[in-house]
């Protein structure tokens, strides 16, 4: 097990610095005010959500993948196996995403990640803890009923965190192949709309690595990217570091 998180600690680290380096080469639009204190902030989530991972999401998942409800057939087990967990895990996510949007409660959280008002690798950090803790058990029962080896979680984990990074990017990606990738996977110009602070289009687009999910359940946006669309919560505002981290528990429901 500390192979595989060694391994995925390099993979994340690696492809955060790729990406971010890349999206100040070549940015898709330029960034708004105070960069620098906007990016710190953002970064100020990493420490918090990787203690969490450590303390309370691997060991979950350790735990359900040790007790699941039943042993997998031999027809579920190498590559088979993986792609049926990686399908499983990324159809569970967007569903979750989905629902922190549609209950209130639990956008109180998903709104911190939000109210970013431009996006760059740093948005896909910004997270609150409240959201990350909740996710980490409600994945743990698909694990179980499923029978998902924690190695797939791993994996998995380590996939989301890096098409994340991507989606969230400001690269300026040939048009060309931005389109053709979009028919696969989620990439920039997707979701951004869903950062766009129109809430018909903050409702949208909920895919994180297969964007065939938002055709299929009709959850996607017809709003195409423009550079000057407007990042943000409709009738929101984006705050400090500490105030972020406090309101979800003082906010009230939208």
């Amino acid at each position: 097990m500390q192979d595989i998180l060694a391994y995925k600690g390099w993979i994340v680290a690696g492809a955060f610095l790729l990406l971010f380096g890349l999206e100040h080469i070549r940015p898709a639009v330029k960034a708004g005010l105070h960069p620098v204190r906007r990016i710190l902030k953002n970064l100020s989530f990493w420490p918090v959500n990787i203690g969490l991972s450590l303390a309370v999401v691997l060991p979950v998942s350790y735990f359900a993948a040790q007790h699941a409800l039943w042993t997998r057939p031999d027809g579920l087990s190498g590559l088979s196996g993986l792609a049926f967990d990686i399908i499983m895990l990324d159809l569970f996510i967007f569903w979750w995403h989905r629902a922190v949007h549609e209950i209130p409660f639990f956008w109180r959280f998903h709104e911190v990640h939000h109210l970013d008002e431009h996006l760059d690798t740093t948005s896909a950090i910004r997270f609150h803890f409240g959201e990350v803790f909740f996710s980490a058990f409600l994945r743990a029962a698909l694990v179980i009923v499923l029978a998902i080896p924690f190695s797939s979680v791993v994996l998995f984990e380590t996939m989301v965190l890096v098409f994340t990074f991507f989606h969230h990017s400001n690269i300026a990606l040939p048009p060309r192949l931005e389109s053709a990738l979009s028919k696969i996977i989620v990439t920039p110009s997707i979701h951004w709309v869903h950062h766009h602070a129109i809430r018909k289009d903050t409702d949208s687009n909920y895919g994180t690595i297969f964007s065939f999910w938002d055709r299929l359940f009709r959850t996607q946006s017809p709003t195409e990217r423009f550079k000057t669309m407007k990042i943000g919560v409709e009738g929101g505002k984006d705050t400090g570091f500490i105030q972020l981290l406090i309101k979800p528990f003082v906010q009230k429901n939208r």
